[in-house]
C-alpha cells in the first residue's frame, strides 16, 4: 500500500455502534493520524449533522472535527444545487438534518397548497409511516423526482440490527415506477466529492467500512482500494452473497494501521 496518502471511513459500525467507540478505534484512527494519512470520515448517517456527528466522536477520544466529515445530507445539498437548483423538497427523514441541507428548499409536512418537486428520503424511523410514505407516493405519481440519500436496508445498533430506508425506498421506486437518485454511498459522485475534499486520487486511498456493498464494492467500483471489517452490520452470509470480492477484509479498523503498514493478515 505504498501509493495510499488518505483514508476514507465510515462511522457506524466501523468506529462506533449506537456512537460508542468500538474496542481500539480510538487508538487506530490516531495512530493512522499520526502517521501522516489523509482522513475523512464518509457516512449515510441521516439523523445528526457533521457538527453533531464530531462533537460525540470527539467527546469520545476520536481525533476529529466537522470538517473531516462528509454526510449524505450535505452531498445532497450540493446534488440539488447542481441538478435542481431551488426545488421545493417534501423530506422524508428521521432527525433534524437542516444545518447540512443549506439551501435547499424543504416543504413543511402541513403544507398541503405548495406541491413539492423533489421526494427526498433521508434515514428511516418513526416518522415513516404509511400517511407519510402514501403521501410520498402521491407526489411521485405526480411528477415529483425521487431522491435518496443512500440505500441502505439496516443498520446495528447494540440492540441489534435496525431496518433503515432502504426497504422503504425500494416499494417506493417499484409502487410509482421510477428510479431513485442516490447522493450518498454507494454513488460514485459521492466518492468523487470525498476524494476532492482530500485532494488525491482514487489509487491514492483506501475506504474501511462494515457494508461490503455501499461501502466497500461501491468504491472499488470507483478505483477506490476496498477494506471491508467484520463489526457493525457485517454478515458473513452478506460477504458470502455479494456481488464481488473486498480487496481487504480485517477483524476491526483496530487492524487498519497494520494493514496500511503491510503486515496485516488479510
Amino acid at each position: 500500500m505504498e501509493s495510499v496518502r488518505a483514508v476514507l471511513i465510515d462511522v457506524d459500525g466501523v468506529l462506533t455502534v449506537s456512537w460508542r467507540p468500538l474496542p481500539g478505534a480510538v487508538e487506530a484512527l490516531r495512530e493512522v493520524r499520526e502517521a501522516g494519512f489523509g482522513v475523512l470520515l464518509v457516512t449515510n448517517t441521516t439523523s445528526r449533522t457533521r457538527a453533531s456527528i464530531a462533537g460525540t466522536l470527539a467527546e469520545a477520544g476520536f481525533p476529529v472535527s466537522a470538517e473531516d466529515i462528509l454526510t449524505a445530507p450535505a452531498a445532497t445539498a450540493a446534488y440539488l444545487a447542481e441538478h435542481c437548483p431551488g426545488a421545493r423538497c417534501a423530506l422524508l427523514n428521521s432527525g433534524d438534518i437542516a444545518e447540512d441541507l443549506d439551501g435547499v428548499t424543504v416543504v413543511e409536512a402541513g403544507d398541503t397548497t405548495t406541491v413539492p418537486e423533489v421526494v427526498l428520503v433521508g434515514g428511516a424511523g418513526p416518522e415513516f409511516g404509511y400517511a407519510e410514505l402514501d403521501r410520498a407516493f402521491g407526489h411521485l405519481q405526480r411528477g415529483a423526482r425521487l431522491v435518496a440519500m443512500h440505500r441502505n436496508l439496516y443498520w446495528r445498533t447494540d440492540e441489534g440490527l435496525r431496518l433503515d430506508s432502504g426497504a422503504f425506498l425500494a416499494g417506493l421506486e417499484r409502487a410509482a415506477r421510477v428510479e431513485a437518485e442516490i447522493t450518498g454511498k454507494p454513488s460514485r459522485a459521492f466518492f468523487a466529492a470525498a476524494l476532492a475534499r482530500l485532494g488525491v486520487g482514487a489509487q491514492e486511498a483506501v475506504m474501511v467500512g462494515d457494508d461490503v456493498e455501499s461501502d466497500v464494492l461501491a468504491a472499488q467500483r470507483a478505483g477506490v482500494t476496498g477494506v471491508l471489517v467484520r463489526t457493525g452490520k457485517f454478515q458473513p452470509e452478506t460477504l458470502r452473497d455479494a456481488d464481488g470480492t473486498p480487496d481487504h477484509v480485517i477483524d476491526s479498523f483496530a487492524d487498519l494501521p497494520a494493514l496500511l503498514r503491510g503486515s496485516a493478515q488479510q
